[in-house]
């Protein structure tokens, strides 16, 4: 059986408030109320939004307003409830809200070498043959040959419904992480069954998405579409690469080089997650190793943008990751940018495109 859902994804300043509380606090209490299937809070690294700020955890004094990233995913009309909400929160911000397919099987109207993105929802400890779930969910996706996957942790959120929140001085067993990755159709297709009997209660995802790079190797242009669908309503468009943070261009990791050449160049935003563990094209899946003098972990970059500008971060994108990284192209049926002089209407999903 396929399931329909809505993703409602969120970027937004660590220091960002609503209602008197911090914004991540009041998303995370709206979730809960909702008792949302799966919803996480992730802290990124590096990024920049609408008003060109700079942060990064790399500087001390550009780390005391770090970006963050709150996803949520339901049933149409969960999270159509909870977009209610949100819209009379007046905060500064991205909101995107983009379909999916949860939990089965790929979409019929793929060919068999098109490419889906899979997204699995698990607690940080949770349990599967002995081993941390997450890792042996991308040891699994690496073995069937899906071309990359990595492990992001949330800090809030809700799982199953239940809100779990981390913090100091716990084990924070329960508190929400995901999986992502990219892979052709007919593989994903065959990963589902094996994750259904490893994990106790899967939460899946699966998306369309469009991979324009591997390993430095262009594969496709990305989306080529106009700026809106017949109603007139707005179709956005996403790059993202994921990548660990050594790169071929210099000292500075990959992900600092892209947030800067981007805020360089006048893109809108640019959001920088650091994972925990995954792989990307041929390489093993790998995390942070004890008595390293760099880090190896993945980072995974994210520009949001109408498509006419999106192609210009692209050239951006294509020159920095001319040896390295996964690059995938998405289209965003619904943007939203938030905040006083910033409105751009309401959250309303124009129709697809193929």
């Amino acid at each position: 059986m396929t399931e329909d859902g809505l993703k409602l994804t969120i970027y937004f300043g660590e220091r960002d408030r609503a209602g008197g509380v911090f914004l991540a606090d009041a998303l995370a209490a709206v979730y809960a109320r909702h008792e949302l299937r799966t919803s996480l809070v992730l802290r990124g690294i590096e990024g920049f939004g609408a008003k060109q700020h700079l942060r990064t955890d790399r500087l001390l004094t550009l780390s005391e307003d770090l970006p963050l990233v709150a996803v949520a995913v339901d049933r149409p009309e969960r999270i159509e409830a909870v977009v209610r909400e949100v819209e009379d929160l007046r905060f500064d911000g991205l909101v995107t809200l983009e379909r999916v397919r949860m939990p089965a099987a790929p979409f019929a109207e793929q060919g068999p070498d098109e490419p889906a993105k899979l997204t699995v929802y698990l607690g940080r400890r949770e349990q599967a043959g002995g081993r941390p779930a997450h890792e042996a969910v991308v040891d699994l996706l690496h073995a069937r040959g899906i071309a990359g996957a990595t492990v992001l942790l949330g800090v809030d959120g809700t799982l199953h419904g239940a809100r779990r929140r981390a913090r100091f001085f716990a084990r924070n067993e329960a508190v929400p992480l995901m999986v992502v990755s990219v892979g052709d159709a007919p593989r994903i297709a065959g990963v589902l069954p094996a994750l259904d009997a490893m994990l106790a209660r899967p939460l899946v995802t699966l998306e369309r998405v469009r991979v324009c790079k591997r390993d430095g190797a262009a594969l496709v242009a990305p989306h080529a579409v106009p700026g809106t669908d017949a109603s007139g309503l707005g179709v956005w468009h996403k790059l993202t690469v994921f990548a660990g943070e050594q790169s071929p261009h210099g000292d500075r990791p990959l992900h600092s080089q892209l947030v800067r050449a981007l805020r360089a160049a006048g893109a809108a935003g640019a959001t920088s997650l650091r994972g925990v563990r995954g792989y990307h094209g041929d390489h093993a899946p790998h995390g942070d190793v004890w008595r390293q003098l760099r880090r190896r972990v993945p980072v995974v970059t994210t520009v949001v943008d109408t498509p006419e500008r999106s192609r210009r971060w692209f050239e951006i994108v294509d020159e920095l990751t001319d040896e390295t990284g996964l690059v995938t192209s998405e289209l965003v049926p619904a943007c939203r940018v938030t905040g006083p002089a910033l409105e751009r209407g309401g959250l309303r999903l124009a129709q697809p495109v193929l």
